[in-house]
């Protein structure tokens, strides 16, 4: 495992400890600095900061291109997931279109259901065909 996919990883955790405790991203990313024996790397936490930035459009894009898919009815991990990948793809220029879909379907492959690679990648895909008029 890469250290960008290790620090993908590391930025799940954080996302999907906020999400499940309804806490401040930020605020669980320094608790895991202090508390945790597993290292944060910087592009973990540039994901973890990212994501929290364009967190209110990244949501209102997997939502509007989710077909027959609320946010909220998203498994919770698959939802941490797509931000990650979406925040990769859409404001994130080092990491190629590719790459970053591909990382999130691997990411859902060893994390989530058998069916949440192929939603990860479908949705993913889509936003990558329609990211020129989002960030118009």
């Amino acid at each position: 495992m890469n250290s960008r996919t290790k620090a993908r990883l590391r930025a799940v955790e954080v996302l999907f400890e906020a999400d499940q405790r309804q806490e401040d991203i930020i605020d669980v990313l320094k608790r895991r600095r202090l508390h945790t024996a597993a290292q944060i790397s910087a592009y973990a936490e540039e994901i973890v900061r990212g994501v929290r930035e364009h967190d209110d459009e990244i949501r209102e894009y997997l939502e509007t291109y989710a077909r027959d898919w609320s946010f909220e009815r998203m498994p919770a991990v698959d939802r941490v997931i797509l931000r990650i990948g979406a925040w990769e793809l859409l404001y994130n220029d080092d990491v190629p279109d590719a790459v970053a879909i591909s990382e999130a379907t691997g990411l859902a492959r060893v994390l989530s259901t058998n069916d949440s690679p192929k939603f990860v990648n479908g949705l993913l895909d889509k936003l990558r065909q329609v990211k020129p008029t989002l960030l118009a």
